[in-house]
């Protein structure tokens, strides 16, 4: 495309959004099969999945966008850029800005499995952004398909005509030439006025090590090209363009972008925070009077202690988050120790698969073995003397004498599933704490909506859903703000002596069973001794549960045959005594092994 002047009428941008597991990754490999940009030599399934772990998992983590031409029976040539999203609502925020940037998109539901939570949400996202939404029924080759109940739902649910919807399937590569079409037929082109002051937005970004960050753009209004000045509107740093081009689907080096162009621009940035994704680009003498809306700078949401089993490790575990960190403006990590458990590092993660993804990387590309310490998210704490600290990390919770509130974040948590386990799944969500807002019957179906707090879904939810409703029940959240909470620090006690690793933040009504189920099996895994341990769970100095780890016991009456009581006695208060001088300087060492085995209990 280098030196060829796009016509903006001939350009449609898109994107596809699904439900995890709908095929999104294996359409756009049929759709860059049709339109030439695989050759035989680089056929692969998942094209735009680029990371081994998304190829495996079979979800999309970053995006990739594509640029595509696509030549009609008439002879008339289009430029098609694919914008691919991540495909969970940890990367909502993510997806919402690769939106921003099209016109329209492709709605993917799986003939066989229906409307999903997901896929409301996402069809949510894209009415939000005034997008033009072409319903795509995928998977029609399939023995279980129903495509005309999928087609149904999505109107009965969504308000999409049922006979908008195109037939596909992915696998076989049924329905792309239809889909083609559409695109042209029902996506605008992308608005924009090309000698207006440069904006651009930016979906995404990466570093890399010659270039510094890739700035993933797409451009609204203006042109940019090399040796342009621009300015990152949010961040307010200036930086000189070194390089502009669009994506093949790799870097492929151009002459100038210009409105409505959707491709990449490397301008020496060595830091990736000062490239958030949602941020304005403009030129610096001649700027856009108003940066596009909806920037927010990423947050993380859910903590958890990362620690090398082997200490010598400690660097090379630094090295590896520093070189992560790089390519995810959302991951943050800063160092802790714990007695308990040595050096480590606390991190910040957008949700429970983005701290999965960055565990599972760190032991597979830099081969660590690590013990990660159980999710929290954050607290508001408003303390007796007026002021206000937000906390994730137990070992910072004041004491009770100090607290005047403590609020905790919570969510709407949307879920579908079939009629037949709608009563099993309101009994879970009841035990979480969650409270109803409403439910909707759609057809043989049900959405159900509730309030439940962050923490109560960290855990085992998704798995106890799945395995409640054999796996036909599907989920989806989003954050709604805080509210008070009667919440509690349980700390952990091994001989008197407190674990610190092991402290949790929870909820007064579910304080002593978590603390049972933790001091149980403390003692399971703890080594006896030669005296009895007790392994105790505290609120502010007061147990609410005990267990013991029973002593190695030597039998000093084998010698007595017979013969007087008193003389049993005698020996019997003696290894009394003997065991309460032991248990005086006698000290426990909590193996790693007992970390481990509670860390990676349900609860």
């Amino acid at each position: 495309m280098r030196g060829v002047k796009l016509r903006p009428d001939h350009v449609r941008n898109f994107s596809i959004i699904a439900h995890v597991d709908h095929g999104k990754s294996t359409l756009a490999d049929r759709i860059l099969e049709r339109l030439g940009a695989m050759g035989e030599r680089d056929k692969r399934d998942q094209t735009l999945d680029t990371l081994e772990l998304e190829r495996e998992r079979g979800i999309t983590i970053k995006s990739t966008p594509v640029r595509l031409t696509y030549t009609r029976d008439n002879g008339e040539q289009y430029t098609f850029n694919l914008i691919d999203t991540p495909g969970h609502v940890d990367f909502n925020y993510e997806v919402s800005r690769s939106l921003a940037a099209c016109e329209g998109v492709l709605l993917l539901v799986d003939a066989s499995q229906g409307v999903e939570a997901q896929t409301i949400v996402n069809a949510y996202l894209a009415i939000d952004n005034n997008l033009e939404i072409i319903p795509v029924i995928n998977k029609i080759d399939l023995p279980a398909a129903d495509p005309e109940n999928a087609a149904r739902e999505l109107e009965d649910v969504i308000g999409i005509p049922a006979s908008d919807a195109v037939l596909a399937s992915g696998k076989a590569g049924i329905g792309i030439p239809e889909i083609l079409e559409a695109i042209v037929e029902r996506i605008p082109p992308p608005p924009g006025d090309p000698d207006a002051p440069l904006k651009a937005l930016i979906f995404d970004s990466f570093y890399d090590a010659y270039q510094g960050v890739i700035l993933f753009v797409r451009v609204l209004d203006g042109t940019i090209q090399a040796k342009d000045q621009i300015v990152l509107m949010n961040a307010d740093k200036g930086f000189e363009v070194d390089k502009v081009g669009t994506f093949s689907p790799g870097l492929v080096v151009g002459q100038e972008l210009s409105a409505g162009a959707v491709g990449w621009v490397a301008a020496g940035i060595k830091d990736i925070h000062d490239a958030q994704v949602g941020d304005t680009l403009s030129g610096k003498e001649l700027r856009t009077t108003e940066a596009f809306p909806g920037f927010k700078p990423a947050q993380p949401v859910v903590f958890s202690g990362l620690y090398p089993t082997d200490t010598e490790d400690y660097r090379k575990l630094r090295d590896a988050l520093e070189k992560l960190k790089l390519n995810d403006a959302a991951f943050t990590f800063e160092p802790e120790t714990s007695e308990a458990l040595g050096f480590g590092f606390r991190c910040g993660f957008l949700g429970l698969l983005h701290a999965e993804i960055i565990q599972e990387r760190l032991e597979r590309e830099y081969d660590l073995d690590l013990i990660a310490t159980a999710p929290a998210v954050v607290y508001r704490v408003s303390l007796t003397n007026g002021e206000i600290f937000e906390t994730q990390n137990p070992a910072e919770f004041p004491t009770r004498d100090r607290i005047k509130v403590v609020e905790e974040p919570y969510i709407k948590l949307s879920i579908m599933l079939p009629e037949d386990y709608v009563g099993p799944v309101m009994q879970l969500l009841q035990e979480r704490r969650g409270s109803m807002i409403t439910m909707n019957y759609l057809g043989k179906r049900v959405e159900l909506l509730y309030d439940v707090p962050f923490a109560e879904i960290l855990y085992d939810f998704h798995d106890r859903l799945k395995s409640i409703s054999r796996g036909y029940a599907s989920m989806d959240y989003e954050q709604t703000g805080y509210r008070e909470g009667e919440l509690r620090k349980v700390d952990i006690m091994v001989q008197g002596e407190l674990v610190d690793a092991l402290a949790v933040i929870v909820h007064e009504d579910k304080a002593y069973s978590l603390g049972r189920k933790i001091v149980d099996k403390m003692a399971e895994v703890i080594p006896r001794q030669m005296f009895p341990v007790p392994v105790q769970a505290t609120i502010g100095g007061k147990i609410i549960a005990r267990a013991t780890v029973k002593a190695y016991r030597k039998d000093v009456l084998a010698k007595c045959y017979g013969g007087d009581i008193s003389r049993k006695k005698k020996l019997l208060e003696k290894q009394k005594k003997g065991r309460a001088r032991m248990k005086q300087i006698g000290t426990v060492e909590v193996p790693q092994e007992a970390f481990l085995a509670v860390l990676s209990t349900d609860e």
